[in-house]
């Protein structure tokens, strides 16, 4: 039976966004036989909300194993409050016990708390574990110095994230055994970056759509509270960060939104989550913003985070749900599959070459509507924007945009698809380590790997 290590910061019950892949793949992993190990930590003081309930979606055959950190209370004396820096030290230790106890076939990193990842290497030198190194965001980022691009934010921590990321990426990767990325940019950008990354160990693995948390999240639809007030306004409703890379798309929501604010039946905008800092230190992001559009009083944020199938829910009360696509247009959000998934009418505000933009295109699902980024709202992309919701108003039941592609959205990228494409890539890695181990059926990455490990130890 195979047996793979993950490697996540963060897991239940902390709920964060950077564990909700291997979450839902977990479930998949036992049914196709694997046996699995997560390696995560036992924080006291979360930053990130507690959601016990998704707990029980981890399957009892999963061995979860927490190690301690670094407290908050003494780390930030000296500035740090780096969950993967706080941990690093506990986790090296833990990964290595077991690696010296146990078998193990793969490691497998998916967090991104990147600083974490060089262990693959460390372990693989010691124990010669392939590992896998998955990228939900650019470890390496060049956003901020694109022209045009915001001042970065957090001050020294960025330029100390930067530094140790140039230290450490390509020495971390050159030595793995496959790259998973949520965008083709990114392989895109590390093949540039690096004359020795080739495509045949490396391959684009997008979110998978959550469906089997939608049967939670309608159980809970119709028991809890409503999120959303019952008032006769046209309700849209976001859950998720709203950082400067944002800014640009919700310009041009709030000015379509101004158009029609003396209209019989007016807009409200409801967002949730849009920051990541703690309660106490979260501010609102819209609030200048709308003011500036004469629409404050139809904005209302509520900066401070909410649970996973809160916000699932949550597209289950709005009347429209809302995508808002990045300046960075190799972003992927992973709120495109949950937002299909849920079967509510949606709209999409995307860059013209955008991921999100790539996506709507091959999924349907939702109205899509381009707009050029910039410090001012696209008035062209507004009044289009608009006419979608006073038409909608209108004519609730008439379709907005293409109907979504349901047997491409269950082939390709519901939880079970994405899983079943990550156990091919580990059991491609395990027959070029073992020869005489013959790759499952399923395995349709096979022909993308290389004929022998691509690195030697």
């Amino acid at each position: 039976m195979p047996r793979l290590l993950i490697v996540s910061a963060h897991f239940p019950p902390v709920n964060t966004p950077d564990m909700q892949r291997v979450r839902m793949s977990l479930p998949h992993f036992v049914d196709a036989g694997w046996e699995v190990v997560v390696l995560t930590v036992d924080d006291h003081e979360p930053i990130a909300p507690l959601e016990p309930e998704l707990l029980a979606t981890v399957p009892r055959a999963v061995i979860i194993v927490r190690t301690p950190i670094f407290s908050r209370r003494w780390t930030r004396w000296l500035g740090i409050n780096n969950l993967g820096l706080r941990s690093l030290p506990f986790l090296h230790r833990a990964g290595a016990r077991l690696l010296r106890r146990e078998r193990f076939d793969v490691v497998y990193f998916s967090t991104t708390q990147f600083i974490l990842m060089p262990l693959g290497r460390l372990w693989r030198r010691e124990f010669g574990v392939p590992y896998v190194i998955d990228l939900q965001d650019p470890w390496l980022s060049d956003y901020y110095s694109q022209p045009g691009a915001p001042r970065p934010p957090g001050g020294w921590k960025y330029f100390f994230a930067q530094v140790s990321a140039r230290l450490f990426e390509g020495w971390t990767l050159r030595r793995a055994a496959h790259v998973l990325s949520v965008s083709s940019s990114y392989l895109d950008t590390l093949r540039r970056r690096y004359a020795w990354f080739g495509g045949n160990y490396s391959s684009v693995l997008t979110f998978g759509a959550p469906d089997a948390d939608f049967i939670l999240a309608r159980a809970r639809h119709g028991s809890q509270p409503r999120l959303l007030p019952a008032t006769p306004t046209l309700k849209i409703a976001y859950a998720g960060r709203l950082g400067p890379d944002i800014q640009p798309a919700l310009e041009t929501l709030f000015a379509a939104v101004a158009m029609l604010r003396h209209s019989a039946r007016p807009i409200e905008l409801f967002f949730f989550g849009s920051s990541y800092a703690p309660v106490a230190q979260a501010r609102a992001t819209t609030t200048e913003i709308a003011a500036r559009h004469g629409i404050g009083h139809l904005v209302h944020e509520h900066p401070a985070r909410i649970g996973y199938l809160d916000s699932l829910r949550l597209l289950l009360e709005s009347d429209l749900c809302l995508l808002l696509g990045s300046s960075d247009r190799a972003y992927s959000p992973s709120k495109v599959y949950p937002t299909l998934y849920a079967g509510r009418p949606a709209v999409a505000l995307a860059p013209a070459g955008s991921v999100l933009e790539s996506l709507l295109e091959e999924l349907g699902g939702a109205a899509l509507v381009r707009f050029q980024p910039g410090a001012h709202s696209d008035p062209a992309a507004a009044a289009q924007l608009a006419e979608l919701f006073r038409r909608f108003s209108t004519h609730p039941a008439d379709p907005l945009g293409p109907p979504p592609d349901t047997a491409r959205l269950e082939a390709k990228y519901t939880a079970a698809a994405i899983a079943a494409q990550q156990l091919a890539i580990f059991n491609a890695i395990i027959s070029l380590q073992h020869p005489d181990h013959a790759p499952l059926r399923n395995s349709e990455y096979w022909s993308a790997l290389p004929e022998s490990p691509p690195h030697q130890p």
